[in-house]
Protein backbone atom coordinates (compact mmCIF):
# COMPACT_ATOMS: atom_id res chain seq x y z
CA UNK A 1 0.00 0.00 0.00
CA UNK A 2 2.83 2.37 0.85
CA UNK A 3 4.50 1.62 -2.51
CA UNK A 4 1.25 2.42 -4.31
CA UNK A 5 0.92 5.74 -2.48
CA UNK A 6 4.54 6.64 -3.24
CA UNK A 7 4.06 5.85 -6.94
CA UNK A 8 0.94 8.00 -7.03
CA UNK A 9 2.85 10.87 -5.43
CA UNK A 10 5.63 10.55 -7.98
CA UNK A 11 3.22 10.56 -10.94
CA UNK A 12 1.01 13.30 -9.55
CA UNK A 13 1.83 16.79 -10.75
CA UNK A 14 -0.22 19.85 -9.87
CA UNK A 15 0.31 21.34 -13.33
CA UNK A 16 -1.81 18.51 -14.75
CA UNK A 17 -4.87 19.66 -12.80
CA UNK A 18 -4.02 23.33 -12.37
CA UNK A 19 -6.18 24.52 -15.27
CA UNK A 20 -9.49 23.08 -14.23
CA UNK A 21 -8.77 23.70 -10.53
CA UNK A 22 -8.34 27.41 -11.29
CA UNK A 23 -11.50 27.42 -13.42
CA UNK A 24 -13.39 25.69 -10.60
CA UNK A 25 -12.11 28.23 -8.05
CA UNK A 26 -13.16 31.12 -10.31
CA UNK A 27 -16.59 29.52 -10.77
CA UNK A 28 -17.04 29.20 -6.98
CA UNK A 29 -16.14 32.87 -6.51
CA UNK A 30 -18.60 33.88 -9.23
CA UNK A 31 -21.36 31.81 -7.64
CA UNK A 32 -20.76 33.48 -4.29
CA UNK A 33 -20.82 36.91 -5.94
CA UNK A 34 -24.02 36.03 -7.81
CA UNK A 35 -25.79 34.83 -4.67
CA UNK A 36 -24.64 37.99 -2.85
CA UNK A 37 -26.18 40.20 -5.53
CA UNK A 38 -22.85 41.62 -6.70
CA UNK A 39 -23.41 40.56 -10.32
CA UNK A 40 -26.08 42.16 -12.45
CA UNK A 41 -28.16 40.35 -15.08
CA UNK A 42 -26.00 41.33 -18.04
CA UNK A 43 -22.82 40.14 -16.33
CA UNK A 44 -24.41 36.79 -15.50
CA UNK A 45 -25.43 36.44 -19.14
CA UNK A 46 -21.88 37.28 -20.19
CA UNK A 47 -20.57 34.47 -17.97
CA UNK A 48 -22.79 31.95 -19.78
CA UNK A 49 -21.47 33.19 -23.13
CA UNK A 50 -17.89 32.87 -21.88
CA UNK A 51 -18.57 29.30 -20.75
CA UNK A 52 -19.89 27.96 -24.05
CA UNK A 53 -17.24 29.96 -25.95
CA UNK A 54 -14.53 28.17 -23.94
CA UNK A 55 -16.10 24.81 -24.83
CA UNK A 56 -16.13 25.74 -28.52
CA UNK A 57 -12.54 27.01 -28.51
CA UNK A 58 -11.14 23.99 -26.63
CA UNK A 59 -13.00 21.52 -28.86
CA UNK A 60 -11.86 23.24 -32.07
CA UNK A 61 -8.32 23.31 -30.71
CA UNK A 62 -8.42 19.52 -30.66
CA UNK A 63 -8.89 19.52 -34.43
CA UNK A 64 -6.80 22.52 -35.44
CA UNK A 65 -4.13 22.64 -32.76
CA UNK A 66 -3.52 19.01 -31.77
CA UNK A 67 -4.58 17.15 -34.92
CA UNK A 68 -3.37 19.81 -37.35
CA UNK A 69 -6.47 19.88 -39.60
CA UNK A 70 -8.28 23.10 -40.57
CA UNK A 71 -12.02 23.00 -39.92
CA UNK A 72 -14.39 25.89 -40.62
CA UNK A 73 -17.67 24.11 -39.87
CA UNK A 74 -17.63 24.18 -36.08
CA UNK A 75 -20.62 26.52 -35.97
CA UNK A 76 -22.57 23.89 -37.93
CA UNK A 77 -22.15 21.34 -35.12
CA UNK A 78 -23.16 23.99 -32.61
CA UNK A 79 -26.23 24.70 -34.75
CA UNK A 80 -27.22 21.03 -34.64
CA UNK A 81 -26.89 20.96 -30.86
CA UNK A 82 -28.82 24.19 -30.40
CA UNK A 83 -31.83 23.21 -32.52
CA UNK A 84 -32.01 19.51 -31.67
CA UNK A 85 -31.20 20.02 -27.98
CA UNK A 86 -33.83 22.70 -27.40
CA UNK A 87 -36.42 20.72 -29.40
CA UNK A 88 -35.78 17.58 -27.33
CA UNK A 89 -35.91 19.65 -24.12
CA UNK A 90 -39.35 20.99 -25.07
CA UNK A 91 -40.59 17.41 -25.56
CA UNK A 92 -39.07 16.17 -22.30
CA UNK A 93 -40.64 18.95 -20.25
CA UNK A 94 -44.06 17.41 -20.90
CA UNK A 95 -43.15 14.28 -18.93
CA UNK A 96 -40.23 15.33 -16.67
CA UNK A 97 -40.59 18.09 -14.08
CA UNK A 98 -36.91 18.25 -13.13
CA UNK A 99 -35.41 21.11 -15.19
CA UNK A 100 -31.82 20.10 -14.49
CA UNK A 101 -32.43 16.54 -15.66
CA UNK A 102 -34.11 17.84 -18.81
CA UNK A 103 -31.11 20.08 -19.56
CA UNK A 104 -28.62 17.24 -18.99
CA UNK A 105 -30.57 14.90 -21.28
CA UNK A 106 -30.86 17.64 -23.90
CA UNK A 107 -27.09 18.20 -23.80
CA UNK A 108 -26.44 14.49 -24.24
CA UNK A 109 -28.86 14.23 -27.17
CA UNK A 110 -27.57 17.41 -28.82
CA UNK A 111 -23.97 16.32 -28.39
CA UNK A 112 -24.63 12.82 -29.75
CA UNK A 113 -26.48 14.16 -32.80
CA UNK A 114 -23.61 16.55 -33.53
CA UNK A 115 -21.12 13.69 -33.04
CA UNK A 116 -23.10 11.49 -35.44
CA UNK A 117 -23.00 14.13 -38.16
CA UNK A 118 -19.35 14.71 -37.34
CA UNK A 119 -18.77 11.02 -38.11
CA UNK A 120 -20.82 11.17 -41.33
CA UNK A 121 -19.00 14.29 -42.59
CA UNK A 122 -15.58 13.40 -41.21
CA UNK A 123 -15.39 9.94 -42.76
CA UNK A 124 -15.03 11.22 -46.36
CA UNK A 125 -13.86 14.77 -45.59
CA UNK A 126 -10.82 13.86 -43.50
CA UNK A 127 -9.29 12.20 -46.54
CA UNK A 128 -8.80 15.74 -47.75
CA UNK A 129 -6.15 18.13 -46.46
CA UNK A 130 -5.56 21.84 -46.05
CA UNK A 131 -7.81 24.20 -47.97
CA UNK A 132 -9.96 21.40 -49.40
CA UNK A 133 -10.95 20.18 -45.94
CA UNK A 134 -11.67 23.76 -44.88
CA UNK A 135 -13.97 24.26 -47.90
CA UNK A 136 -15.88 21.02 -47.23
CA UNK A 137 -16.43 21.80 -43.53
CA UNK A 138 -17.43 25.37 -44.40
CA UNK A 139 -19.98 24.05 -46.87
CA UNK A 140 -21.31 21.65 -44.22
CA UNK A 141 -21.92 24.50 -41.80
CA UNK A 142 -23.79 26.53 -44.42
CA UNK A 143 -25.90 23.53 -45.48
CA UNK A 144 -26.91 22.73 -41.90
CA UNK A 145 -28.09 26.22 -41.01
CA UNK A 146 -29.99 26.59 -44.29
CA UNK A 147 -31.77 23.29 -43.69
CA UNK A 148 -32.98 24.49 -40.30
CA UNK A 149 -33.96 27.78 -41.91
CA UNK A 150 -36.45 25.97 -44.15
CA UNK A 151 -37.88 23.50 -41.63
CA UNK A 152 -41.18 24.75 -40.24
CA UNK A 153 -40.99 22.39 -37.26
CA UNK A 154 -38.02 24.43 -36.05
CA UNK A 155 -39.67 27.79 -36.70
CA UNK A 156 -38.31 28.36 -40.19
CA UNK A 157 -36.65 31.71 -40.86
CA UNK A 158 -38.22 33.19 -37.69
CA UNK A 159 -36.20 30.84 -35.47
CA UNK A 160 -37.15 28.26 -32.88
CA UNK A 161 -38.78 29.72 -29.78
CA UNK A 162 -37.08 27.79 -27.01
CA UNK A 163 -37.67 28.14 -23.29
CA UNK A 164 -34.67 29.76 -21.63
CA UNK A 165 -33.14 28.45 -18.44
CA UNK A 166 -32.74 30.48 -15.27
CA UNK A 167 -29.61 32.56 -15.97
CA UNK A 168 -28.24 32.33 -12.43
CA UNK A 169 -28.37 28.54 -12.60
CA UNK A 170 -27.37 28.23 -16.25
CA UNK A 171 -23.95 29.83 -15.93
CA UNK A 172 -23.15 27.52 -12.98
CA UNK A 173 -24.13 24.46 -15.01
CA UNK A 174 -22.18 25.80 -17.98
CA UNK A 175 -18.99 26.17 -15.93
CA UNK A 176 -19.44 22.65 -14.55
CA UNK A 177 -19.57 21.44 -18.15
CA UNK A 178 -16.45 23.50 -18.91
CA UNK A 179 -14.57 21.75 -16.09
CA UNK A 180 -15.70 18.32 -17.33
CA UNK A 181 -14.61 19.17 -20.89
CA UNK A 182 -11.20 20.37 -19.63
CA UNK A 183 -10.67 17.20 -17.58
CA UNK A 184 -11.57 14.94 -20.51
CA UNK A 185 -9.52 16.94 -23.01
CA UNK A 186 -6.37 17.21 -20.90
CA UNK A 187 -6.45 13.52 -19.97
CA UNK A 188 -6.90 12.65 -23.64
CA UNK A 189 -3.93 14.77 -24.71
CA UNK A 190 -1.64 13.32 -22.00
CA UNK A 191 -2.58 9.73 -22.82
CA UNK A 192 -1.02 7.47 -25.45
CA UNK A 193 -3.90 8.40 -27.76
CA UNK A 194 -3.00 12.08 -27.38
CA UNK A 195 0.61 11.31 -28.28
CA UNK A 196 -0.62 9.48 -31.36
CA UNK A 197 -2.76 12.49 -32.33
CA UNK A 198 0.13 14.93 -32.01
CA UNK A 199 2.37 12.51 -33.92
CA UNK A 200 -0.09 12.67 -36.83
CA UNK A 201 0.08 16.45 -36.68
CA UNK A 202 3.87 16.52 -36.70
CA UNK A 203 4.43 13.96 -39.45
CA UNK A 204 1.61 11.86 -40.82
CA UNK A 205 3.88 9.60 -42.89
CA UNK A 206 6.09 8.84 -39.89
CA UNK A 207 3.00 8.16 -37.78
CA UNK A 208 1.77 5.62 -40.34
CA UNK A 209 5.20 4.01 -40.40
CA UNK A 210 5.05 3.61 -36.61
CA UNK A 211 1.76 1.72 -36.90
CA UNK A 212 -0.64 4.50 -35.84
CA UNK A 213 -4.13 4.19 -37.31
CA UNK A 214 -4.28 7.68 -38.82
CA UNK A 215 -7.84 7.41 -40.16
CA UNK A 216 -9.21 6.23 -36.80
CA UNK A 217 -7.57 9.01 -34.79
CA UNK A 218 -8.56 11.72 -37.25
CA UNK A 219 -12.16 10.60 -37.15
CA UNK A 220 -12.06 10.15 -33.38
CA UNK A 221 -10.87 13.72 -32.77
CA UNK A 222 -13.39 15.11 -35.25
CA UNK A 223 -16.27 13.27 -33.53
CA UNK A 224 -15.19 14.32 -30.03
CA UNK A 225 -14.88 17.96 -31.09
CA UNK A 226 -18.33 17.83 -32.73
CA UNK A 227 -19.80 16.31 -29.53
CA UNK A 228 -18.45 19.15 -27.39
CA UNK A 229 -19.65 21.73 -29.93
CA UNK A 230 -23.14 20.20 -29.82
CA UNK A 231 -23.18 20.51 -26.01
CA UNK A 232 -22.14 24.17 -26.33
CA UNK A 233 -25.03 24.64 -28.77
CA UNK A 234 -27.54 23.23 -26.25
CA UNK A 235 -26.25 25.67 -23.62
CA UNK A 236 -26.63 28.49 -26.14
CA UNK A 237 -30.17 27.34 -26.98
CA UNK A 238 -31.17 27.58 -23.30
CA UNK A 239 -29.39 30.91 -22.95
CA UNK A 240 -31.27 32.91 -25.59
CA UNK A 241 -34.46 32.69 -27.58
CA UNK A 242 -35.32 32.37 -30.39
CA UNK A 243 -32.58 30.16 -31.83
CA UNK A 244 -31.83 31.81 -35.18
CA UNK A 245 -29.97 30.24 -38.07
CA UNK A 246 -28.16 33.53 -38.75
CA UNK A 247 -26.12 33.09 -35.57
CA UNK A 248 -24.30 30.04 -36.95
CA UNK A 249 -22.86 31.58 -40.10
CA UNK A 250 -19.30 31.06 -41.32
CA UNK A 251 -18.37 34.30 -39.55
CA UNK A 252 -19.00 32.58 -36.23
CA UNK A 253 -16.83 29.63 -37.27
CA UNK A 254 -14.06 32.09 -38.09
CA UNK A 255 -14.59 33.79 -34.73
CA UNK A 256 -14.04 30.46 -32.97
CA UNK A 257 -10.94 29.91 -35.11
CA UNK A 258 -9.65 33.33 -34.05
CA UNK A 259 -9.99 32.23 -30.41
CA UNK A 260 -7.83 29.19 -31.14
CA UNK A 261 -5.20 31.14 -33.09
CA UNK A 262 -5.10 33.94 -30.55
CA UNK A 263 -4.61 31.52 -27.66
CA UNK A 264 -2.05 29.44 -29.51
CA UNK A 265 -2.30 26.21 -31.47
CA UNK A 266 -2.33 23.27 -29.09
CA UNK A 267 -2.68 25.37 -25.94
CA UNK A 268 -5.69 24.62 -23.75
CA UNK A 269 -4.92 27.48 -21.36
CA UNK A 270 -4.52 29.83 -24.31
CA UNK A 271 -7.91 28.81 -25.69
CA UNK A 272 -9.56 29.57 -22.35
CA UNK A 273 -7.97 33.02 -22.13
CA UNK A 274 -8.60 33.87 -25.78
CA UNK A 275 -12.24 32.73 -25.66
CA UNK A 276 -12.82 34.88 -22.58
CA UNK A 277 -11.08 37.87 -24.15
CA UNK A 278 -12.89 37.64 -27.50
CA UNK A 279 -16.28 37.16 -25.82
CA UNK A 280 -15.76 40.18 -23.55
CA UNK A 281 -14.60 42.32 -26.50
CA UNK A 282 -17.63 41.21 -28.51
CA UNK A 283 -19.97 42.00 -25.60
CA UNK A 284 -18.47 45.45 -25.06
CA UNK A 285 -18.52 46.36 -28.75
CA UNK A 286 -22.10 45.18 -29.17
CA UNK A 287 -23.22 47.26 -26.21
CA UNK A 288 -21.28 50.37 -27.26
CA UNK A 289 -21.64 50.23 -31.04
CA UNK A 290 -24.84 50.10 -33.05
CA UNK A 291 -25.92 50.50 -36.64
CA UNK A 292 -23.13 50.91 -39.17
CA UNK A 293 -20.49 51.10 -36.45
CA UNK A 294 -21.14 47.44 -35.58
CA UNK A 295 -18.86 46.49 -38.48
CA UNK A 296 -15.90 47.73 -36.41
CA UNK A 297 -16.24 44.54 -34.37
CA UNK A 298 -15.19 42.46 -37.38
CA UNK A 299 -12.34 44.88 -38.01
CA UNK A 300 -11.11 44.33 -34.44
CA UNK A 301 -11.12 40.56 -34.99
CA UNK A 302 -9.11 40.97 -38.20
CA UNK A 303 -6.54 43.24 -36.54
CA UNK A 304 -6.16 40.84 -33.59
CA UNK A 305 -5.60 37.90 -35.93
CA UNK A 306 -3.04 39.81 -38.03
CA UNK A 307 -1.15 40.93 -34.92
CA UNK A 308 -1.02 37.40 -33.49
CA UNK A 309 0.21 35.91 -36.78
CA UNK A 310 2.95 38.54 -37.08
CA UNK A 311 3.97 38.14 -33.44
CA UNK A 312 4.22 34.36 -33.70
CA UNK A 313 6.11 34.26 -37.00
CA UNK A 314 8.32 37.36 -37.07
CA UNK A 315 11.98 36.29 -36.50
CA UNK A 316 12.84 39.68 -34.99
CA UNK A 317 10.30 39.15 -32.20
CA UNK A 318 11.50 35.68 -31.29
CA UNK A 319 14.04 36.88 -28.65
CA UNK A 320 11.33 38.95 -26.97
CA UNK A 321 8.97 35.95 -26.79
CA UNK A 322 11.69 33.76 -25.32
CA UNK A 323 12.78 36.33 -22.76
CA UNK A 324 9.28 37.03 -21.45
CA UNK A 325 7.73 33.57 -21.90
CA UNK A 326 6.04 32.16 -18.80
CA UNK A 327 8.17 29.02 -18.91
CA UNK A 328 11.47 30.92 -18.94
CA UNK A 329 10.35 33.34 -16.24
CA UNK A 330 9.29 30.41 -14.07
CA UNK A 331 12.68 28.71 -14.52
CA UNK A 332 14.51 31.91 -13.61
CA UNK A 333 12.41 32.33 -10.50
CA UNK A 334 13.10 28.75 -9.37
CA UNK A 335 16.81 29.15 -10.11
CA UNK A 336 16.91 32.40 -8.15
CA UNK A 337 15.48 30.67 -5.09
CA UNK A 338 18.06 27.90 -5.38
CA UNK A 339 20.88 30.41 -5.83
CA UNK A 340 21.86 29.20 -9.30
CA UNK A 341 22.32 31.32 -12.41
CA UNK A 342 20.31 30.67 -15.54
CA UNK A 343 21.48 32.33 -18.73
CA UNK A 344 19.03 33.50 -21.34
CA UNK A 345 18.59 31.11 -24.24
CA UNK A 346 20.58 32.23 -27.26
CA UNK A 347 21.11 30.75 -30.68
CA UNK A 348 24.38 30.94 -32.58
CA UNK A 349 22.82 32.99 -35.39
CA UNK A 350 21.94 35.75 -32.90
CA UNK A 351 25.44 36.06 -31.40
CA UNK A 352 27.70 38.61 -33.05
CA UNK A 353 31.11 37.14 -33.88
CA UNK A 354 34.04 38.26 -35.99
CA UNK A 355 34.35 34.86 -37.62
CA UNK A 356 31.55 33.60 -39.85
CA UNK A 357 30.05 30.45 -38.40
CA UNK A 358 29.97 28.79 -41.81
CA UNK A 359 33.68 29.36 -42.44
CA UNK A 360 36.34 26.72 -41.89
CA UNK A 361 38.00 27.16 -38.52
CA UNK A 362 41.63 26.16 -38.12
CA UNK A 363 44.11 26.38 -35.23
CA UNK A 364 46.95 27.41 -37.56
CA UNK A 365 48.31 30.94 -37.46
CA UNK A 366 47.42 33.29 -40.34
CA UNK A 367 49.74 32.90 -43.32
CA UNK A 368 52.21 35.77 -43.77
CA UNK A 369 52.46 36.72 -47.42
CA UNK A 370 55.86 38.45 -46.90
CA UNK A 371 57.56 35.23 -45.85
CA UNK A 372 58.63 32.94 -48.67
CA UNK A 373 58.35 29.19 -48.24
CA UNK A 374 62.12 28.68 -48.19
CA UNK A 375 62.55 31.16 -45.36
CA UNK A 376 59.92 29.61 -43.18
CA UNK A 377 61.01 27.93 -40.00
CA UNK A 378 61.11 24.24 -40.85
CA UNK A 379 62.80 23.13 -37.62
CA UNK A 380 61.01 20.33 -35.89
CA UNK A 381 58.75 21.40 -33.05
CA UNK A 382 59.61 20.37 -29.58
CA UNK A 383 57.41 17.59 -28.41
CA UNK A 384 56.58 17.66 -24.76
Amino acid sequence: MSNFISNVKKQFKFKHIATWVIVAAVAVVLVIMSESGLLNRSTIGLLSRIAYSIILAVSLNLVVGFLGELSLGHAGFMCLGAYIGTFVASLLRESIDNKLLVLILAMLVGGLVAAFFGFIIGLPALRLKGDYLAIVTLAFGEIVRNIFKNLEIFGGAMGYNSKTYNQKDLFVIAFVVVIIVLILTQNLIRSKHGRAITAIRDNEIAAKAMGINVTFYKLFVFVVAAFFAGIAGVIYGHFTTPVLYTTFSYNYSIEILVMVVLGGMGSINGSIIAATLITVINFVLQSKLSGGLAAIRLLVYALILIFVVIFNNAPALKPIKERFSIHNLKEKRIAKKKGTIVDDAAEWNRIETKVKMDSILTPDLPHNENVTPDKEDKSPKEVK
